[in-house]
């Protein structure tokens, strides 16, 4: 179904900007959520509105869900599978229409519920379900074809929407839609467009002259105080004093014998330095052919690893064991090992670590990126990963745009230059000038700019840009407008003080309000006007 479904997206949205191709996308994993999450009707339930033939295929399907995604969900024992990715036509084509109707029946009682982003994005449901009811009925639907890819045309006017909107987005007129799109990110973050950019002489220069300093040093010490964790340790990799190896144990080929060698040398490893691990049920993971290990080795043997297992369905690998000799600790081996593993999971796809951490490794996590804030969903990877007890989960995400062997020196190298250019430019602009002497001839005040040597050190008047009002999306569609406004009304009717506003004051209890009152209003005025469209914009 995952891939049937994907093919759809691409097959029947192609031909829409990119931001309305991604809200597409974004709700096609929105029903494959739902399906993977959905429990489905026993077969003597279902049966009723079947014919005996389709009755007795919805019967083999439904019993092997049961087998391979409902009861592995709760039992560790079994290996789990989503149902997008276990299933295909023949379970799609039988459950479709219910579940068309019952993910509809929700998206109308509860999106009140729900928060505003969600609700647009359930808006394009309904949309989303016709279309695909279509490719599921028709025999001839090419996104059921397994060879099925995108032609090039449609690759090609993708990445040409792509460039037309990032050549509209870099428009001037486009700067106030810029600001309303990107929101807290705006205001994070200000950059002036005045600011001179540097030359690339000027880094080159800058870079030359770090070169020659560190050349000129006689006395230089091998690693600086502050070099990082993992300098000696890519420093002996380079000179091919260690290495680094992908081992793991197969059944469906032949094992070598030098990855079966460092594999019992990486259990000894294991149970020595994790001495609260039974040794059973380290043999069990180190050996087991779902598991890789990535092993550190110095002098033909073992020196420490990294134990994991990758679930490329869900995105993510979990690591499970992670040790170094005793004797090769605190000189960075474990850094330089996780680093390798980052990189070579962004070779492999994945962008998530998950790790059960004890009290004694959530330091050495934390300085490798992990956090206890876990940025991926509990249905992804909740009975996929063992849980131990007492232990923390941590996670990491990773970049896919940076090496991470060599984050560090190129963190190094980018702090080295501007060192350099902010004292090449305090060399430039050192110089003691006159003291300004015009407020002792009686002048009261000058123009900022006019002080000497202000506009050499890089200071430039800065315009006051004119407030422009946000162009608001509610103003453009009423319905959004008025879905808005209709949940603040319910909120403010909600709230413990809102009674005496609720209905309008009654002129026989109050007879001289109306008198001194000349524009009076009422919650139940206001959600009267609502249901009329008397409201048409909001005011800001």
């Amino acid at each position: 179904m995952f891939k049937a479904i994907t093919n759809f997206v691409f097959f029947k949205f192609h031909h829409l900007s990119q931001a309305e191709f991604h809200t597409m996308s974004e709700v096609a994993r929105t029903f494959l959520n739902c399906l993977n999450q959905w429990n489905f009707e026993a077969p003597s339930v279902r049966g009723r509105d079947l014919s005996h033939e389709d009755a007795s295929t919805y019967k083999i399907n439904y019993m092997r869900w049961l087998m391979f995604c409902h009861v592995p969900a709760f039992c560790n024992s079994l290996p789990h599978y989503e149902t997008s990715v276990a299933f295909g036509r023949t379970l799609l084509r039988a459950v479709f229409q219910f579940v068309s109707h019952q993910l509809l029946y929700k998206c109308r009682t509860e999106k009140d519920r729900m928060p505003m982003e969600k609700r647009l994005l359930l808006m394009h449901m309904p949309k989303f379900l016709d279309a695909l009811k279509h490719e599921v009925i028709n025999e001839e639907s090419p996104i059921w074809d397994p060879t099925y890819k995108p032609a090039v045309s449609l690759l090609l006017q993708r990445t040409a929407n792509a460039k037309r909107q990032h050549e509209a987005a870099a428009s001037p007129s486009s700067a106030a839609r810029r600001a309303t799109a990107e929101g807290s990110q705006t205001k994070k973050y200000k950059y002036s467009n005045d600011v001179e950019d540097l030359s690339n002489e000027a880094v080159i220069q800058a870079m030359r002259n770090i070169s020659d300093s560190k050349n000129n040093r006689n006395n230089e010490v091998v690693f600086p105080v502050n070099a990082p964790r993992d300098e000696a340790a890519k420093t002996k990799e380079s000179r091919r004093e260690i290495e680094l190896h992908i081992v793991g144990n197969s059944l469906s080929h032949p094992v070598s014998k030098q990855s079966m060698i460092w594999l019992l040398g990486l259990h000894s490893v294991f149970a020595h330095q994790l001495p609260g691990m039974p040794r059973d049920y380290i043999s069990r993971l180190v050996f087991d052919p779902k598991h890789k290990t990535l092993a550190l080795i110095e002098e033909g043997r073992p020196i420490g690893g990294i134990c994991f297992r990758t679930f490329a369905t869900q995105g993510f690998t979990e690591i499970v064991f992670c040790a170094v000799t005793g004797d090769k600790q605190v000189k960075g081996y474990g850094t330089h090992l996780m680093n390798h593993l980052k990189d070579y999971s962004i070779q492999q796809g994945i962008k998530h670590f998950l790790t059960y951490a004890d009290e004694f490794a959530i330091g050495y996590f934390k300085k490798q990126g992990f956090s206890k804030d876990i940025k991926v969903a509990r249905p992804i990877y909740q009975g996929y990963i063992k849980e131990y007890d007492g232990a923390t989960l941590m996670h990491c995400e990773l970049h896919p745009s940076i090496v991470y062997t060599q984050f560090s020196s190129v963190i190094r190298r980018q702090k080295d230059i501007v060192t350099e250019l902010i004292a090449q430019r305090q060399h430039e602009v050192q110089k003691i000038r006159p003291g300004l002497t015009c407020f002792k001839e009686g002048v009261r005040s000058i123009p900022v700019e006019s002080i000497p040597g202000l506009r050499e050190v890089g200071w430039r008047p800065v315009a006051r840009a004119q407030r422009q009002a946000r162009p608001l999306e509610e103003s453009v569609d009423p319905e959004k407008l008025a879905q808005t406004l209709a949940t603040v009304l319910v909120a403010v009717r909600q709230h413990t003080a809102a009674w005496p506003f609720q209905e309008p004051v009654n002129q026989a209890e109050v007879t001289d309000y109306y008198e001194h009152i000349k524009y009076p209003m009422d919650l139940k005025t206001m959600g009267e006007r609502l249901k009329k469209g008397y409201y048409y914009q909001k005011e800001s």
